[in-house]
C-alpha cells in the first residue's frame, strides 16, 4: 500500500469508489462504526493504534516527542480559574449539572458549557457534522468521523488553491463554512453511555484530524515529513470524568506501507471530585484547546506560505513522484480523476455513527498544480 493517497486526481465531494460503494450500500454488508467490538482492530490493522499499544514483538509504541511540553502547556493557570474568580459555588454548580444531566444530550447542553467558557470565535467551532467529504482513513469500510464538539480554522485562512488540492484530508464537510484541519475534538457520553465506544470515537476521529495536519505540514515538500510531534488533541468526558489524549503520525513500518497513527493519553481529571480537581481539569482542557488552534495556524501559515513561493516563481511541479497521502487502497487501486473545481454535497452513502441519543448529522500529490512546463525553481523545505 502506498501512504496516504499517491496521483494529483482526487475525488468528487461526496463520490465514491468503487470499493465504497460494494461495501457500504449493498442489503448484506453494513458499514463498521464505533460501536461495533471489531471496530479497534479495524483500525489496529491500518496502522491506526489506541493508547497503550504494543506491537506483536513485545515494543510499546513511541509516545510523541513533544509530551511534556503539552503536559506543561495543559497544567498552566488561568485567571479566570483562579479560587477567587472560580468559586467553590461554580464548583458545587457544575456538579448538580452534572448529577442530575441523565442523558448525554443534557450533558452537552449543562455540562460542557461550563468546561467551554466563554468563546472568543464561535465560528472555529462545531459539532454532530459527519465528516462525509473526508478521504476514507481505511479500506472504505468505515462510517463518517462525528465528534460531538470539534475545532478547526476558517476556511478563509487556507489559500483556496491549498483548500482545494487538500479539501478531502482538511475540510471534513461540503458545507464550506464549517471549520477546516480540525484539530480538537471531545466526545461526550452520558451517564448510561459506553466509555469503550467513545475511546474508540476518540480515536478515529484523532487520527483524522492528526492526517489533517500532517498533510498541511508536508504541502509542498519534496517527502512527507515526521518529527514525531503531537498536533492534535482528542478528550473524553463521562461520568464527571475528562480524559485526554494525544495523535501524531508514525512513519510507515517498511516500503508500501502507509503511515500510521498514534493515541497516547495525556492525564485523567475526576472533575466531581473537588474543587480545586475541577478547576485543573477545566484549565487544561481551555489550555489544550487553545494550544490547538496555535498548531494549526502555524501549520496553515507555513502551507500559504509555500504556496505563494511557487506560485511567484512559478516553479514546475512533477506530480510523478512526492509525497502522497493513502486511504485504504494501493497506487495501482487508485481511480484518478481530475481535480475538483465545484462542491458536491456529501455522499448519502457514506454513513456516519451517531449519538445514543441523538440522529444528529457526521491521491493526492501534497504539492501545487503545474504553473509552466518548462521551468524549474527550488522549492522552499
Amino acid at each position: 500500500m502506498s501512504s496516504y493517497d499517491s496521483s494529483l486526481g482526487r475525488r468528487k465531494r461526496g463520490s465514491q469508489s468503487p470499493l465504497k460503494k460494494s461495501t457500504l450500500n449493498t442489503g448484506t454488508t453494513k458499514a463498521t462504526s464505533p460501536y461495533d467490538a471489531n471496530f479497534q482492530q479495524h483500525l489496529i490493522n491500518y496502522n491506526i493504534y489506541p493508547p497503550l499499544y504494543t506491537y506483536p514483538d513485545g515494543s510499546d509504541m513511541q509516545q510523541p516527542a513533544n509530551m511534556d511540553e503539552i503536559k506543561q502547556i495543559l497544567r498552566q493557570r488561568r485567571p479566570s480559574l483562579s479560587p477567587s474568580q472560580c468559586s467553590d459555588g461554580a464548583f458545587k454548580s457544575f456538579l448538580r449539572a452534572d448529577t442530575h444531566a441523565a442523558k448525554e444530550a443534557q450533558v452537552m447542553a449543562r455540562v460542557i458549557p461550563i468546561i467551554e467558557g466563554e468563546l472568543v470565535d464561535h465560528t472555529c467551532s462545531s459539532g454532530h457534522i459527519p465528516f462525509n467529504n473526508l478521504d476514507q482513513l481505511t479500506d472504505g469500510s468505515l462510517v463518517a468521523g462525528n465528534p460531538d464538539l470539534y475545532y478547526g480554522a476558517r476556511p478563509e485562512q487556507l489559500q483556496l488553491e491549498v483548500r482545494k488540492q487538500l479539501s478531502g484530508k482538511i475540510e471534513p464537510s461540503a458545507q464550506d463554512h464549517l471549520p477546516i484541519v480540525p484539530n480538537f475534538f471531545l466526545h461526550v457520553k452520558g451517564p448510561d453511555g459506553n466509555l469503550t465506544v467513545g475511546s474508540r470515537q476518540a480515536c478515529y476521529d484523532g487520527a483524522l484530524g492528526a492526517r489533517g495536519v500532517h498533510c498541511l505540514q508536508s504541502y509542498g515538500q519534496a517527502e512527507l515529513q515526521y518529527d514525531n510531534n503531537a498536533y492534535t488533541l482528542t478528550c473524553t468526558y463521562h461520568g464527571g470524568t475528562l480524559k485526554m489524549y494525544t495523535t501524531h503520525p508514525i512513519p510507515p513500518s517498511g516500503p508500501g506501507n502507509k503511515t500510521g497513527f498514534a493515541m497516547t493519553q495525556i492525564k485523567t481529571w475526576g472533575m466531581t471530585g473537588d474543587a480545586d480537581t475541577f478547576r485543573e481539569g477545566v484549565a487544561a482542557y481551555r489550555n489544550g484547546r487553545d494550544w490547538a488552534k496555535r498548531q494549526r495556524d502555524n501549520a496553515i501559515t507555513q502551507a500559504n506560505e509555500r504556496q505563494a513561493i511557487m506560485e511567484a516563481s512559478g516553479s514546475l511541479v512533477d506530480n510523478s513522484s512526492g509525497p502522497s497521502f493513502a486511504s485504504g487502497t494501493s497506487a495501482a487501486e487508485t481511480v484518478v480523476t481530475s481535480r475538483r473545481t465545484t462542491k458536491h454535497p456529501g455522499s448519502p452513502g457514506l454513513l456516519s455513527y451517531e449519538s445514543e441519543t441523538s440522529a444528529d448529522e457526521m491521491l493526492l500529490d501534497m504539492r501545487p498544480p503545474v504553473k509552466r512546463p518548462k521551468s524549474h525553481s527550488p522549492r522552499k523545505r
